[in-house]
C-alpha cells in the first residue's frame, strides 16, 4: 500500500514514519509512504505556495497551481483510489473510515496549512476529507500521520500478532476490556482470578462483558 504525503513542512513528518509499527511496514514492503514538498512544485520564484484571500480577511490561503501540479505528477505515475484532505470540517475518522481505507491501494494525503487552502483543490481534485478531532491544529501534518498510522497497522502482515488490531477498541463498536500482565498480585492489587483460570471461554465472556460495561460507562453513544 503507498501513501502519497503532501506538505510545506516535510520535516514534519520524518521522525513518525521511521519509528515502531510504521517502520517495520516499510522494511517489510508492506507500505511505502513518501512525502512530497509542496514548494518543490511552486512556479515563483521564492516557492511561495500561498497568497492573500480573495475578498480580504486575514490570514493567507494555499494556492491551487502547486497542488495540481504536484496531484497531476502523481496521477501520471499510478492511479489513486482517494485523494484525502486533512480538514477540521471533514468526516471524523474513526475505526470503520480506517478499516475501508486499509483494503486501498494508493492514496494521497494533502495537508493544509496557514487559512487554508483554495476551495477549487477541494472541489476538483479532494474525493474525502477527514478530521481527526473538533479543533483546529496549525497543519494538516499530524492528522496525515494519524491516518497513516491507524491504516497501516491493519494491513495483513504488519503486526506480528494477526488478531491484536480485530481486537482494538472500536472495532466491534465497543471499547475494549481491561488487560493485564505481570505480576498477578502487586502490593496486593490482584489481577482479576479468571484471567488466570485458564478457561478460555470464560474468560471471553468476562471480557467481552467487561468491554460492554466500559463502553456503557465511558461512550454510551457507541451502543446506540
Amino acid at each position: 500500500m503507498r501513501f502519497d504525503i503532501i506538505t510545506v513542512l516535510p520535516g514534519l513528518l520524518e521522525s513518525p514514519f521511521a519509528h515502531s509499527i510504521l517502520q517495520r511496514a516499510q522494511k517489510k514492503g508492506l507500505a511505502e509512504i513518501v512525502v512530497h514538498n509542496l514548494r518543490d512544485y511552486s512556479t515563483h520564484k521564492q516557492k511561495s505556495v500561498d497568497d492573500y484571500p480573495y475578498g480580504g480577511g486575514s490570514g493567507m490561503v494555499m494556492m491551487i497551481e502547486p497542488f495540481a501540479q504536484c496531484i497531476g505528477a502523481l496521477k501520471a505515475e499510478r492511479a489513486y483510489d482517494e485523494v484525502i484532505f486533512m480538514t477540521p470540517d471533514g468526516v471524523t475518522l474513526n475505526q470503520g473510515i480506517a478499516n475501508e481505507l486499509s483494503i486501498k491501494q494508493n492514496l494521497i494525503i494533502l495537508c493544509g496549512h496557514y487559512k487554508g487552502i483554495d476551495q477549487r483543490i477541494r472541489d476538483l481534485f479532494v474525493t474525502r476529507e477527514i478530521s481527526v478531532g473538533d479543533y483546529v491544529l496549525s497543519g494538516g501534518e499530524l492528522p496525515a500521520a494519524i491516518v497513516v498510522d491507524a491504516v497501516v497497522r491493519l494491513i495483513p502482515g504488519v503486526l506480528s500478532d494477526e488478531t491484536s488490531a480485530l481486537s482494538d477498541s472500536f472495532q466491534d463498536d465497543l471499547l475494549d476490556a481491561p488487560v493485564y500482565t505481570r505480576p498477578a498480585d502487586w502490593n496486593g492489587h490482584r489481577v482479576p482470578d479468571i484471567l488466570l483460570s485458564g478457561h478460555q471461554a470464560r474468560i471471553d465472556e468476562w471480557r467481552h462483558e467487561q468491554a460492554l460495561e466500559r463502553t456503557r460507562q465511558r461512550r454510551p453513544d457507541l451502543l446506540k
